[in-house]
């Protein structure tokens, strides 16, 4: 089961201390859990997970790449290594080895990344993973998923955890605006309809989905009604959602915290000019740097924000009406 709830307002916890949380949930259940970071537990909360399993935990120093090859030899001997950085340097710094020691070799290794995009706010652009996802999207053997709340996290990471293979998982730490009831029910691989519409298709990740909702009621004030699509898995897509709402809508706008040369844009618009080609636009980082600033002030700098989705939701439309296509 899984309810909406959305009504703009945070969730209770933030993602730093849930992270520790579960984790040590999940290490109470099984002890082949172990705990990796690269000189970051007081920043990702795993250091509440040392202080309950000091001898599972692993701090790598900040030597990423050493931690994923010493992570995918954990793997090899049975255990479940969950590790953690900074999104930027937790893709870019192991690029080799999250591909040679982990995925060529089909291992079984969590990876975190925290504060992608604009969560990386006042740390500025070396730190800010605008490209994250899109260096990992051609390997083989990786699921990739973006959390969107905390009632999603907490059904998600314990079958994270159950099913074997290299996972990167990208992590706002901060307390996200509460979308989902406490006890939803999330599938891997399965994107969510958060609200239904007829109009114009807003697929949105993390963070942008609660303006893809705020979007949506804009849009809604106006006559338009937009279906909005909670994109949590980026790889394997849920490409029978993303096809049967171009069918519907006949309009798609992609929404995200990333750039969009590489990103959830581009592998929905891989299934869409397969399957139901319709006019798209994508909002996000385009083809650019980040740069040093509070969160809200980068949302508006590099157009992420609802007013943005509804520009691009009108203009998708506009193609639409006028009988044109994507080909």
């Amino acid at each position: 089961m899984m309810n909406v709830i959305y009504d703009g307002s945070n969730c209770t916890q933030d993602f730093k201390s849930a992270y520790s949380q579960l984790l040590i949930e999940l290490a109470e259940q099984d002890e082949n859990v172990v705990l990796m970071d690269a000189d970051l537990l007081m920043a990702s909360g795993g250091n509440v997970f040392r202080g309950r399993f000091p001898e599972r935990t692993f701090d790598c120093g900040v030597q990423e790449a050493n931690m994923i090859g010493v992570a995918a030899g954990m793997s090899e001997r049975g255990l479940i290594p969950f590790t953690h950085s900074f999104s930027s340097f937790a893709s870019r710094k192991c690029v080799d080895q999250i591909f040679m020691a982990g995925c060529y070799n089909d291992l079984n290794v969590k990876m975190f990344g925290t504060d992608p995009g604009t969560a990386a706010a006042l740390n500025g652009g070396t730190h800010m993973g605008i490209e994250d996802m899109g260096v990992l999207f051609s390997f083989p053997n990786i699921t990739l998923l973006e959390m969107t709340d905390i009632a999603m996290f907490r059904s998600l990471l314990p079958k994270i955890k159950d099913t074997y293979g290299m996972f990167y998982i990208r992590l706002y730490r901060k307390a996200p605006v509460k979308i989902y009831e406490e006890g939803s029910d999330f599938t891997i691989g399965k994107g969510v309809v958060v609200r239904q519409g007829t109009d114009v298709t807003i697929i949105a990740s993390g963070i942008e989905v609660a303006e893809a909702l705020k979007a949506a009621e804009i849009l809604a004030a106006e006559g338009i009604q937009a279906k909005v699509i909670d994109m949590f898995t980026w790889k394997p897509i849920d490409e029978a959602l993303i096809t049967s709402s171009a069918e519907e809508t006949g309009a798609i706008v992609v929404a995200e915290n990333h750039s969009v040369n590489c990103g959830l844009g581009k592998e929905v618009a891989r299934v869409v000019v397969q399957t139901c080609p319709v006019p798209m636009r994508f909002v996000g980082y385009q083809n650019c740097f980040g740069e040093v600033g509070p969160t809200p002030y980068l949302m508006e700098r590099f157009h992420l924000t609802a007013d943005d989705i509804v520009s691009a939701a009108k203009e998708s439309m506009k193609q639409k009406n006028k009988g044109e296509r994507n080909t």
